[in-house]
């Protein structure tokens, strides 16, 4: 009546999978009757959108599904690592298909190098097999893929999900790869890391954006997303809008009439606060992939051949999509999910006791706080960090990467004016800055990030995280002006302009779900003399250009139920009030990891140097606390990377070629032994500190990397590269 798999895994849970087979089926059907057979529904709260077929014919710039592929929409490998996104044919009106096409292309690079010195195409790539070998070839993968929409009967929640079945889908071996998206990116978001993986093994891949993604609200002329990517007003739109705020026409019309040229983003204004429902999304996309599956493949005879008994079933992805991951492992109930691996996750932790880390022997201290805790703290004084001497770069600073070579002066402003309200020690500059770093040293950061606050903070992401979490947290409308934040098109001088038709047609492709520039940025609405971006904003309470200091520590406040100068609780006459704080932490208890996995297997991959989420509040701290919870039964691993960072997207930019190593290889690597480990045993690698090579060489100039910079982890370490985890403390060697 059933079959055996070869390779049965000895995983703890379920020893022996079994395959049943038509036979089987045929055979319960005469003894029981057609009526007794399982049937294939569609799970609760899903619409079905349509599916494509991409036959991948030829590499190259097509935008009809002819031309297309699953993984890199017809641009193979070249196309990917070129320099410049495909042209429209209508710049003002993209179509669905072409947006598709420039939505992977601009998602695949924004998590990975695509440049051939750092690995692209070597180390990594469409080109590059499952199996590690370099191919002249595109990588184009053909395939289906199927579009859904999971909604929780409000018709705003509006979760996409894109299941991608290859035809090299082995239905023999049949295999998910889930990839909810890194950080507030639409559908494709993880499709450079669980997606390539998944697609190159054989496996379906389930993408969701986990109620996240390129939802603007364009409130002047009341414009929106569709589900596709497409742009009408929101009548027009319908029940196929991706986002709208909840604002009444009157409310609108009062808010643009203060407030002109403003757009709402969905994972900030959503007032779902999507986060908490991360984990579920991810288990609903398996579910989704499971349908698919079972409706292309099933018969009359056996209408469900694929269950969680019987398909592996893995979550992959980095960043929020690692966090993703984490949750769907920590709720899986059913046994949907049989291993995850997470990428520099953000892991929320419960609890800051119980748990202890040292490095080299010495006790980390703050660790464990979330990330709205240390983003806000972040964005207080990372300005005035990236002045000190420990933080300095030899390149050319970030701050000017971004073209405003004014920033030093402002931020040595930031300095003064946390100076003069108490929170920095010294009488100069350079004495600020380096309070500033010691700060940020005390609350969790390590002498690994300091050269890291620059970036972070020139290229806007403490800015930008610490408006747009809080806001998600305490479910605020676009109208709020919460902290005096809201989101708007700017000019050069940081004045805010309309969006141009063009870039909120091509959106879809080019933003990433957040305010990062393209084309909404994080505007100060209290800034003295009007508003203004936050690199020009002038703080009320200094009256000088701060980089929005007074936005900065009223933005913390909401998250500490303090204010960060005096130290004294929040009131109901306070800015921000007791109320704005108080919604702001309710919602961040929602979005807490519960950090008990119940023995499921998991690898977790950081890099040390990681100054956008320290490992010292994330993965080490969730590792430690996993082994408090789950005992020796944990089937948890770590491997930290030493040289590595969150964004591999930074690695072309002058400095960080020299100085870092992409964490992506690590990610292939960690995925390739939970799926042995899945289908054939073989063991997990212990948890590890694998010591990488920094490229050298001349900033911007570095040379090519070699596989030999970035060696694989190990299944058993060198004593002094072993992690050591015991019931609630976790050694790092140093």
């Amino acid at each position: 009546m059933y079959q055996r798999e070869d390779n049965p895994p000895m995983d703890g849970r379920r020893p022996w999978r079994w395959a049943a087979t038509a036979l089987a089926s045929a055979a319960l059907a005469a003894c029981a009757g057609n009526d007794s057979l399982p049937t294939n529904d569609l799970p609760k709260g899903f619409t079905e959108l349509g599916s494509t077929l991409y036959p991948a014919t030829s590499p190259g710039p097509g935008t009809t599904a002819a031309s297309q592929d699953l993984l890199t929409a017809g641009l193979g490998k070249t196309g990917l690592g070129a320099a410049a996104a495909p042209a429209y044919a209508d710049p003002a009106n993209p179509t669905a298909a072409e947006l598709r096409r420039n939505a992977l292309y601009s998602n695949y690079r924004g998590i990975l190098d695509p440049s051939a010195g750092g690995g692209y195409g070597t180390l990594y790539g469409p080109n590059v097999t499952a199996t590690g070998q370099v191919t002249t070839g595109e990588g184009l993968i053909p395939g289906r893929e199927y579009l859904a929409v999971l909604d929780d009967g409000s018709g705003r929640k509006q979760t996409m999900v894109a299941v991608q079945v290859p035809d090299s889908f082995d239905r023999s071996q049949p295999c998910i790869v889930l990839g909810p998206s890194s950080g507030s990116r639409g559908v494709y978001g993880a499709m450079g890391t669980a997606g390539e993986w998944g697609l190159k093994k054989g496996c379906a891949v389930a993408l969701t954006d986990a109620g996240k993604g390129v939802g603007l609200h364009n409130l002047s002329d009341d414009t929106v997303n569709r589900l596709d990517g497409t742009r009408a007003t929101r009548t027009a739109a319908g029940s196929l809008s991706f986002f709208s705020a909840r604002l009444t026409d009157a409310a609108r019309a009062a808010y643009n009439a203060a407030f002109p040229s403003r757009i709402a983003i969905k994972h900030a204004h959503s007032q779902q606060n999507p986060e908490k429902d991360w984990g579920n999304d991810t288990l609903a996309a398996a579910r989704y992939a499971l349908y698919v599956l079972n409706a292309r493949y099933g018969t009359t005879l056996d209408p469900v051949p694929f269950t969680p008994g019987n398909t592996l079933v893995i979550g992959g992805s980095a960043s929020n999509g690692g966090a993703a991951v984490l949750r769907a492992a920590e709720q899986d109930g059913s046994g949907l999910i049989d291993g995850v691996v997470a990428s520099e996750p953000v892991t929320e932790m419960p609890t800051r006791q119980g748990y202890a880390i040292r490095v080299d022997g010495v006790p980390v201290a703050n660790a464990g706080r979330t990330l709205a805790e240390y983003t806000t703290f972040g964005n207080i004084y990372q300005p005035c960090a990236a002045l000190a001497a420990d933080a300095a770069l030899a390149e050319p600073s970030v701050f000017n990467y971004m073209g405003l070579v004014s920033m030093g002066a402002r931020a040595e402003a930031r300095c003064t004016a946390l100076a003069a309200k108490g929170l920095l020690s010294g009488a100069t500059t350079a004495e600020r800055a380096a309070s500033a770093l010691d700060k940020l040293r005390g609350y969790g950061w390590t002498r690994d990030n300091d050269r890291m606050h620059n970036a972070h903070y020139g290229l806007g992401n403490g800015p930008i995280l610490s408006a747009m979490y809080t806001m998600a947290y305490g479910r605020f409308g676009a109208d709020a002006n919460l902290c005096g934040a809201s989101f708007a098109a700017v000019s050069a001088t940081g004045d805010v302009v309309p969006a141009t038709a063009g870039a909120l047609a091509q959106s879809f492709a080019t933003a990433n779900g957040t305010a990062n520039g393209t084309p909404a940025t994080v505007v100060y609405n209290d800034s003295v003399g009007g508003a203004k971006a936050w690199q020009f904003a002038v703080s009320p309470s200094t009256r000088t250009a701060d980089l929005g200091l007074d936005n900065a520590l009223c933005q913390h406040a909401l998250v500490t139920g303090t204010d960060p100068v005096t130290g004294q609780a929040l009131t109901d006459a306070s800015v921000p009030t007791r109320a704005q704080s108080d919604a702001v932490r309710a919602g961040i208890a929602e979005v807490l990891h519960s950090a008990r996995l119940g023995g499921k297997p998991a690898i977790i991959v950081a890099g040390r140097s990681d100054a956008l989420v320290p490992v010292n509040h994330n993965a080490r701290a969730y590792t430690a606390l996993n082994r408090t919870l789950d005992g020796a039964a944990t089937r948890l691993r770590y491997i930290e990377v030493l040289n590595a960072q969150h964004f591999d997207a930074f690695l072309p930019l002058s400095g960080f070629d020299a100085r870092f190593v992409p964490l992506h290889p690590y990610f292939n690597q960690a995925m390739d032994a939970m799926y042995a480990h899945l289908r054939s045993g073989a063991s997990l690698p212990a948890s590890q500190v694998v010591r990488t090579m920094p490229r050298g060489g001349l900033p911007g100039a570095a040379p090519a990397i070699t596989a030999a910079q970035v060696p694989p982890f190990v299944v058993s370490p060198a004593p002094a590269n072993a992690i050591e985890v015991g019931d609630g403390l976790i050694r790092i060697p140093n």
